[in-house]
């Protein structure tokens, strides 16, 4: 049937159809080579390339075949040296600049709303409790932001990027926890892998990766953590907007005649249409004053407070004795422990200081948060107490209360576009939050733009966009006062916190190998802290602590669903993939008719032929003279490099003409490439593999050419300087046989390489190019997944009808490569999970 262009092959395809499945088959490719610019030939970071016995034993015998890409790009880890370059004093500090308009904003506009909240379950009785709750958000904020994100939290980074699944992607990395099996060994030798494995010296360490690897609720346990975190960070998107403009709004109330509640709502929605309607200029346009204007209310902070604390109570610098904590919990009990949900409100934000490292550095990010916000904070505060000691009345609208008259207006218009940046800052943590856990397998496609050709990092995602808008105004309308919005706001950024906690231990106990003794005081000390903050917030579940919890718990849904049917679905293709033997029982024509044409089958196996290509073979008059099974596959990087991208091998004989390739992206990686540029990608990389695999060969067949003292001399000179042997997976060589004398290039003998004139060579490059000037076809899977008629209710609920509905209305993953409909064959499947 042919619609629109597109034929479309509807088939059905069960486990139990044998025929061409064979679940035990062995995977018979060839050994896989690795692809890469040729400017890296020559190069000194490959490993390996300098010690002679290996190379003896490559020309000694053929190499074992091996189940996987087991051979990594040509470029090694090390040779890109990502982050390795170090910055200027004066780059850190204009990079710590920006920072301010970027990463602080939440953080900077809670002293609008904290003392306010916390003194609506406590009231002002005794100058004890102003001090009290004073002392309170300042030894909060040193613990919090302060001792763990700054000087802890921010060194546990995945080559420069930070947030939750962030750290889950390192922890993947170290251990083989993912429940997608498509993990390889030839993604361990990304130049960003940066692996390095416990020392056997180190049993906890080798343990604790024995327990994450083998037992699968562990695995579950920590999926599920990532997902909670990364659902809670989504509903801070939507609480943070909601928050931040009604408090900078709600300061009009009592200032301007008239100005009820219902203004303060109406004014807060038309903020909050304008704020989201923006978004897709991309935050690079829409917020290039961003830092100074958080500069300027960072300043306007620290100067008003300095102001109240100098004329109304200089004493308020007492509240730096805890002392005043414990008299506070003693004078007020319940309720002081009550108003500690308003105490949490002085940290929101502060997982922006790791969720936002991607765009900064580690330093630039400490370097702001001591010298400006840190300072400025404290001071706010204090300025606020000395002015409620003065005027306890006045709690309601403490921070419009203690600026000047004279400044009011200034402070209200810097309040107000401060607000719109913090909402801003954490919109844009929402987007890149749902992009990382897209690229490893855990949220349902959707569109991203890209608004930036300069960073990467900024984003827009229009179905979120007017969704978080849309949620927005219905909280402002619904709650319309922002102590009820604040009951719901901590618990969000309270939950995130202490995943985090969770993740970070278990950096620091597997990867960073800390001393038993400090690695366990991280979570006790901090952990414990913010269990205490997670049981005041818990009490105000019925006062609007709901909200959060519900849009977590949405969000929570939706990803493990997606996840849990994604891994099904998989292991279904693996067991549903074609054995070799009876491919090769076909011969070379595939008992069919070849087509000159490129034939692109997309699929999601690493290794083995789909069940895809057997329906394609049953259904078609005829099939393409040249074959690549296409797999996209994300691995748990940030960034892999172009020339890293893909890998390689043979499938069957050489006269079936039959490839994979293997396309690895990271988690920040951009897919915006059209069909034209990653067609022109995937032929140069097919043709380099081609020679390469030519003089492999010649390699081999020729042991007898290469004298003994002959087979390491320079390349200069010798005309043939661009060659070196690709690395097998088997005779890999550690770093430790490998002295920096050696690490040089070897140079092979002329008799040995493939000449241009190579028979073998030249006929299947101009069987190519044949097949490149007839066009590609895009053959891909239009698949439905059912679970089987055996499995339980809970199951069949969850694949049939969740599953299903999210398959059914997320976007196509042909999407973003913008293939003509023209060149796209569809084969209908059904896969029994």
């Amino acid at each position: 049937m042919e619609e629109g262009g597109i034929e479309e092959v509807s088939t059905r395809l069960t486990w139990s159809e044998s025929r061409w499945v064979d679940g035990s088959e062995v995977d018979s490719e060839s050994p896989a080579w690795s692809l890469e610019d040729e400017k890296n030939v020559g190069g000194t970071g490959f490993d390996g390339f300098g010690e002679k016995g290996s190379v003896r034993r490559r020309l000694s015998k053929r190499p074992k075949r091996v189940d996987s890409l087991d051979v990594e790009a040509m470029s090694v880890r090390g040779s890109h040296k990502h982050g390795a370059k170090e910055l200027s004093i004066w780059s850190t500090l204009a990079m710590a600049f920006q920072t301010l308009g970027v990463v602080y904003g939440d953080m900077g506009t809670s002293p609008l709303y904290v003392f306010s909240d916390v003194f609506s379950k406590v009231p002002i009785k005794s100058e004890v409790d102003v001090l009290g709750a004073l002392s309170l958000v300042m030894y909060t904020i040193a613990v919090i932001p302060f001792a763990k994100y700054v000087f802890v939290v921010l060194k546990a980074n995945d080559n420069g990027e930070g947030g939750t699944f962030a750290l889950y992607s390192l922890i993947c990395r170290y251990a083989k926890i993912s429940l997608l099996p498509n993990q390889q060994r030839a993604d361990e030798d990304i130049s960003s892998f940066r692996l390095k494995l416990p020392t056997p010296e180190l049993e906890r360490a080798l343990y604790i990766k024995d327990c994450l690897e083998k037992r699968s609720s562990f695995k579950n346990l920590l999926l599920f953590l990532v997902l909670m975190g990364t659902s809670m960070i989504i509903g801070d998107g939507i609480l943070t907007p909601s928050m931040s403009v009604m408090s900078a709004v709600s300061g009009l109330q009592g200032e301007v005649p008239g100005f009820n509640t219902d203004a303060v709502v109406l004014v807060s929605i038309v903020v909050l249409v304008l704020l989201f309607s923006i978004q897709r200029f991309g935050t690079g346009k829409v917020g290039f004053l961003f830092s100074p204007i958080l500069a300027l209310w960072f300043l306007n902070l620290g100067s008003v407070g300095v102001y109240n604390i100098l004329k109304y109570d200089i004493s308020v610098l007492r509240a730096f004795n805890p002392v005043y904590i414990y008299l506070f919990f003693k004078t007020n009990s319940i309720k002081a422990w009550s108003a500690l949900g308003g105490c949490v409100l002085c940290i929101t934000g502060a997982e922006a200081m790791f969720a936002d490292l991607g765009h900064f550095t580690v330093k630039s990010i400490q370097i702001a948060f001591t010298a400006v916000v840190f300072p400025c904070l404290l001071l706010a505060y204090m300025g606020q107490a000395a002015y409620l000691i003065k005027y306890p009345s006045s709690v309601e609208r403490i921070f419009y209360d203690s600026v000047p008259d004279v400044l009011f207006w200034p402070v209200f218009v810097i309040a107000t576009l401060a607000a719109m940046i913090a909402s801003q800052a954490m919109i844009s943590a929402t987007f890149s939050c749902i992009k990382q856990s897209m690229a490893l397998g855990c949220f349902p496609r959707v569109k991203i733009v890209h608004t930036s050709k300069k960073s990467m990092g900024q984003i827009y995602i229009p179905v979120i966009n007017w969704f978080l808008m849309i949620m927005c105004i219905l909280v402002v309308a619904t709650f319309r006062s922002t102590t009820d919005i604040a009951n719901a706001y901590g618990i969000a950024e309270v939950g995130v916190m202490i995943v985090s906690t969770t993740l970070v231990t278990l950096v620091m106990l597997l990867i960073w190998q800390t001393n038993l003794f400090l690695a366990l005081c991280f979570p006790l000390i901090f952990g414990s802290v913010e269990l205490i903050y997670l049981s005041a917030v818990l009490s105000k579940i019925k006062e609007g602590g709901w909200l959060p919890l519900a849009f977590a718990s949405c969000f929570l849904c939706v990803m493990y669903t997606w996840n849990y049917g994604s891994v099904l679905k998989y292991q279904s293709e693996m067991r549903e993939k074609i054995s070799v033997d009876f491919v090769d029982e076909l011969g070379s024509n595939l008992g069919t008719v070849r087509v000159p044409g490129i034939g692109l089958v997309y699929n999601e196996l690493v290794q083995g032929i789909p069940s895809i290509f057997g329906r394609l073979l049953i259904s078609l008059p005829a099939i393409h003279s040249t074959l690549v099974f296409v797999c996209i596959k994300y691995v748990p990087v940030p960034v892999v490099p172009q020339e890293e991208r893909f890998l390689f091998r043979r499938v069957c004989h050489k006269d079936y003409h039959m490839f994979r390739c293997v396309a690895r992206y990271g988690y920040k990686d951009i897919r915006k490439e059209d069909h034209r540029t990653f067609e022109e990608l995937l032929v140069e990389s097919l043709e380099k593999f081609l020679r390469r695999e030519a003089q492999e060969l010649a390699l081999e067949t020729s042991p007898m050419d290469i004298e003994p003292d002959e087979e390491f001399v320079s390349g200069a000179g010798s005309g043939i300087g661009e060659l070196h042997v690709p690395l097998l997976s088997d005779q890999r060589l550690s770093n430790k046989q490998i002295s920096s004398s050696e690490k040089g290039l070897s140079v092979l003998p002329s008799s040995s390489m493939p000449s241009d004139e190579d028979p073998s060579l030249e006929y299947e490059l101009a069987t190519l190019r044949e097949a490149i000037e007839s066009g590609f076809t895009y053959l891909l899977a239009h698949g439905d997944v059912r679970a089987r008629k055996e499995s339980f209710f809970t199951k069949k609920l969850i694949i049939n009808y969740f599953y299903g509905f999210l398959r059914r209305n997320c976007r196509a993953g042909t999407a973003n490569l913008r293939v003509p409909k023209m060149n796209i064959m569809r084969v209908g499947m059904t896969y029994m999970v």
